[in-house]
């Protein structure tokens, strides 16, 4: 939609408003971008796709596990699933970036076909962020590209293939995840992980950790970067973006993905995504425009 000049109202919702790019012909990756975030602000939180990110304007600070930086213009941000982050700006500069988050088991074959892992999981990186121009350059090219609605799914899906496979020689690999060393915690967070659908006590979840209390709430978050609570809303979230993607009801996707009622997901929702529900769905009942970005408000 063209927006004159003399409309400001609507020059700075639609700078300001996420917009979420997403393809049923593609449904290994999906694309964020926003002209102006310095009102985008995200809680930390982590995805279950690969996510890497390009700073296109302005400055923020960027946070993935212990690593702390500001990031601007030129900086590539690389999130393994998993990775609990936040990207936020600073003061009230303005700030963009365009995001994509690519499935990882679609990577994980990619990465088998590469002969970078024979793993049967997800080869992580230790990359958290660079400015390698060609990595740089390569991601908007794909963004531009899959955001084009003239552009045929052969060649939108050619260049995903080819841009993270180059990926994979700019990036460091981690050498072994060392986040399954405490077995205890994992099953935890896997009980959590099985269960987000009601309401949790930490009596049970010790239960089935076999952990103390206090073991529990001192070991958890320094293991895996959220609290036990944390963790259960980023998982609720995670499911709820899912569904959105199929176009389902925001009110029907709140109660079963276990939060108290619609305003309830909207809040977390937007703290954690820094967009709405809506927003995220796009304006289509069913899955998100092909080759068309969602906006709706």
């Amino acid at each position: 939609m063209l927006i004159e000049a003399k409309d400001v109202t609507s020059s700075v919702k639609e700078t300001t408003t996420p917009r979420f790019w997403r393809d049923e012909a593609l449904p290994f990756v999906e694309a964020r971008s926003i002209q102006d975030g310095r009102q985008v602000c995200y809680a930390k939180h982590s995805h279950e796709t690969f996510s890497i990110g390009a700073i296109t304007g302005g400055r923020s600070i960027y946070v993935n596990g212990k690593v702390q930086e500001r990031v601007g213009v030129g900086a590539v941000v690389v999130m393994n699933p998993g990775d609990v982050h936040a990207c936020n700006p600073i003061g009230d500069q303005p700030w963009s970036y365009r995001m994509l988050y690519v499935g990882a088991r679609w990577l994980n074959k990619l990465q088998h076909e590469l002969g970078f892992s024979r793993n049967p999981d997800f080869q992580a990186f230790s990359t958290t962020v660079t400015t390698n121009p060609d990595l740089y350059a390569g991601l908007n090219r794909l963004f531009i590209l899959l955001a084009d609605q003239q552009a045929e799914h052969l060649q939108k899906h050619s260049a995903a293939i080819t841009f993270f496979s180059d990926m994979h020689g700019m990036l460091n690999h981690a050498p072994g995840s060392t986040r399954d060393a405490n077995h205890k915690l994992v099953r935890a967070a896997e009980y959590i992980s099985d269960n987000f659908t009601r309401s949790l006590k930490l009596d049970e979840i010790c239960a089935a950790a076999d952990l103390s209390a206090s073991y529990m709430i001192r070991s958890f978050k320094e293991h895996y970067g959220m609290t036990p609570h944390e963790y259960l809303v980023n998982r609720r979230i995670q499911y709820s973006r899912s569904q959105l993607r199929r176009g389902r009801e925001i009110a029907e996707v709140a109660i079963e993905a276990g939060f108290s009622d619609q305003a309830h997901l909207q809040r977390a929702f937007k703290q954690l995504v820094a967009a709405t529900p809506g927003q995220y769905r796009g304006r289509t009942q069913g899955a998100a425009r092909v080759g068309a970005y969602a906006t709706s408000r």
